[in-house]
């Protein structure tokens, strides 16, 4: 779901206000056995989703649409992006929902490892078969200037190497390609900001850099 990157502190306390109280409405729906606790978490998350429609481009009935799959215990979703260099040049994939560029990745998926991630979407979105070398970054989305949005995002940044295969755009991307860091495309700033593909250079620059723990 995209969200307005209006740029006001104000809307992005609200947003996170709003987030809040949705995650507090899906854990207490989920203990629950009272009837009139469940109707007051309903209530919660009703409020909920009228505040993340007030502050985004999506209608009321794609975000309700959206939280009716979540259950369980509330918990952050977690998106692994695969970091591949090559010549001094990072791989970054066209993404055909917006036209812009990010490092390939994607929503973790059950059943498999962050490594495992890392390099499925690498082949995915890239063609290009990869092995994971070592984690990079664990960020927060919510602190790195992506645009608002209603989830609380964890984003793995997961350094592999190309192993085989060849550049080949997939279902999500338009093409492939390797840029060195003074020619840097337009990016996909909901997927990865400038500032975090330039810090992956520094893990090029220095490989004893630590990894970066939000």
């Amino acid at each position: 779901m995209d969200c307005h990157d209006t740029g006001s502190t104000n809307d992005l306390k609200w947003l996170q206000w709003a987030k809040r109280l949705q995650a507090l409405a899906q854990t207490g729906l989920t203990y629950t056995k009272d009837v009139y606790d469940r109707e007051r978490y309903e209530e919660l998350r009703e409020m909920s989703i009228d505040m993340m429609a007030n502050y985004s481009k999506v209608n009321k009935e794609q975000i309700e649409l959206a939280f009716a799959a979540e259950d369980g215990y509330a918990t952050p979703k977690v998106d692994v992006r695969g970091v591949v260099f090559k010549d001094n040049r990072i791989l970054l994939v066209r993404e055909k929902a917006d036209g812009a560029w990010s490092l390939p990745g994607g929503w973790a998926d059950i059943g498999y490892s962050p490594a495992e991630i890392a390099v499925k979407e690498i082949n995915e979105e890239s063609g290009y078969e990869a092995e994971a070398v070592r984690l990079l970054a664990v960020m927060d989305k919510r602190l790195h200037h992506h645009p608002p949005e209603p989830y609380h995002v964890y984003k793995l940044f997961i350094q592999c190497r190309v192993v085989g295969g060849e550049a080949l755009s997939g279902v999500e991307t338009s093409d492939v390609r390797f840029f060195r860091e003074d020619e840097l495309p337009e990016l996909s700033v909901e997927r990865n900001t400038e500032r975090q593909i330039r810090t992956m250079f520094e893990f090029l620059k220095q490989p004893d850099k630590p990894v970066i723990l939000d």
